[in-house]
């Protein structure tokens, strides 16, 4: 051994260092039985996504723990919208931009069943159930007298087939449902005409599949490999579990209404002397002896009453639940109370320590794909849509498509403290105000202009409002001068 050899393996710790970090690739006793089959993500999602997708669907429906968290991560994702702010520096133009596009989010919906920001939310519980959702942007006619003929139609993941992979006519690989060209690039989607789930819609015969040009879909989904194609439904870590404990706790409810249901049993020495108040079932035959309230019951000689004694669910329980929530909640990426509601052992600390994690996983999903994947591509369709209809008049589209997509405001755990720290902050120099008020989910430029107008109405009707905190709060008159009456004199 040379050396430098003796030298490196000192430096690396031996063979046994060496071992030790790499035992999760031994094969000896205790993972003799773990072959997990090396497949990539796609094939996954390929052989076993339409049973996931069906298995996650009912569990939203139908477990509460699901639902709620379901309701949770579309409320933190998008809240009551992700909105732009348009960057241009003409500020008529920048006005009439933002005007234009508060009144066609009222008419963004293809269905007409909610608006821009409602449509976010649905796409925010689709990626948590299905991991997915395609928008496809339908251009309109003028006739159809929307401000910007331009709607956005939602579908869910079962409308592109996962088992269409195939060769196209012109040589494309069509890979569940996607296709791609020779150099790895979208070029279409074969979407079903129908739900194959919709036994309600029944038409004539169509074909299957129709496709549409890729720069009329968004593909919105949180891609968690590299190459991976299609998504994956967020509550899917938490699956197994969930559905296990609904089971638990629906077959511990029929337990303890079954062991319910029985009062007491009495034993007869003789079973063919009927019992005083005893009535016999019609169904069964059986001989059932109903008690009233402060009934004093007089047994026959060799009669013996036994009273039922239900199981109780035991001092584990409460403790079986809480951990199997607490796995639950970290498989979802969400924090325990937005499961389950449940908030009594939080405190100030724990709640602020969760949050900001929590907030920090929900700031990557809401600029990596809700605005980038989402927004933006409709904010670009809609400027163009608008210039070419006669809507806008835009001298450099371009420089047009220059927005900042603010998320909705974090709610205070401790408004006075956080408000505190922005001041200092602002203060300090160590953040804008722009960042600050951002940071409530307004925009900037909104606010000054209504607090100008404020301040414009309250000087006009002689009011003025104390800030300083050591003064009363509310607006209060302005005194006039009066006259001095010695003056002159």
């Amino acid at each position: 051994m040379g050396l430098f050899d003796a030298f490196r393996r000192q430096k690396s710790g031996g063979p046994s260092a060496v071992r030790a970090r790499l035992e999760g690739a031994m094969s000896r006793r205790r993972l003799r039985g773990w072959n997990p089959p090396l497949e990539n993500i796609n094939a996954l999602v390929a052989a076993g996504g339409p049973r996931l997708l069906a298995r996650s669907r009912e569990l939203v429906v139908t477990n509460g723990y699901a639902a709620n968290a379901c309701e949770a991560y579309a409320a933190n994702l998008v809240g009551d919208g992700i909105k732009p702010s348009s960057l241009i520096e003409d500020g008529k133009l920048r006005d009439k931009v933002q005007r234009l596009w508060l009144a066609w989010t009222d008419q963004a919906d293809a269905d007409g069943l909610t608006d821009f920001y409602g449509l976010q939310a649905m796409i925010a519980r689709e990626m948590f159930v299905a991991g997915e959702c395609f928008v496809r942007l339908r251009p309109r006619r003028a006739k159809d007298g929307l401000r910007v003929p331009l709607q956005l139609q939602l579908l869910q993941s079962e409308m592109l087939p996962f088992d269409k992979t195939e060769t196209a006519a012109n040589g494309n690989a069509i890979r569940c449902g996607i296709e791609f060209d020779r150099i790895g690039r979208r070029v279409a989607y074969h979407f079903r005409h129908r739900h194959p789930g919709d036994s309600t819609d029944q038409g004539a015969v169509i074909p299957e599949t129709v496709r549409v040009p890729a720069e009329d879909v968004l593909h919105i989904y949180r891609p968690l490999d590299a190459g991976q194609i299609r998504g994956l439904p967020h509550v899917a870590p938490a699956m197994v579990r969930l559905f296990l404990l609904d089971q638990y706790d629906d077959a511990e409810l029929d337990r303890k209404k079954t062991a319910a249901m029985f009062a007491g049993f009495i034993t007869k020495a003789a079973p063919e002397e009927q019992l005083m108040g005893e009535i016999e079932d019609e169904g069964t035959g059986i001989g059932i002896a109903s008690l009233e309230p402060g009934t004093l019951q007089v047994l026959l000689p060799g009669e013996d009453i036994k009273f039922s004694s239900p199981a109780d669910v035991g001092g584990g329980y409460e403790a079986f639940q809480y951990r199997t929530l607490l796995a639950i909640s970290a498989s979802l990426g969400l924090p325990y109370h937005l499961v389950t509601g449940d908030v009594r052992q939080a405190n100030y600390s724990s709640l602020r320590a969760e949050l900001v994690e929590f907030r920090r996983r929900i700031g990557q999903l809401q600029h990596g794909v809700m605005a980038h994947q989402f927004c933006r591509p409709v904010w670009q369709r809609w400027l163009e849509t608008a210039a070419l209809s006669g809507a806008l008049d835009l001298p450099d589209i371009k420089v047009a498509r220059a927005v900042h997509w603010i998320p909705p405001r974090w709610d205070w755990v401790d408004p006075l403290k956080d408000i505190q720290a922005q001041l200092l902050g602002i203060n300090a120099g160590l953040m804008s105000r722009r960042k600050a008020v951002e940071a409530t989910g307004y925009d900037i430029e909104e606010i000054d202009r209504e607090n100008a107008a404020d301040a414009a109405r309250a000087s006009g009707l002689g009011l003025r409002y104390s800030t300083s905190p050591g003064e009363a709060q509310g607006p209060r008159a302005t005194p006039q001068k009066q006259a001095d009456p010695d003056k002159g004199k």
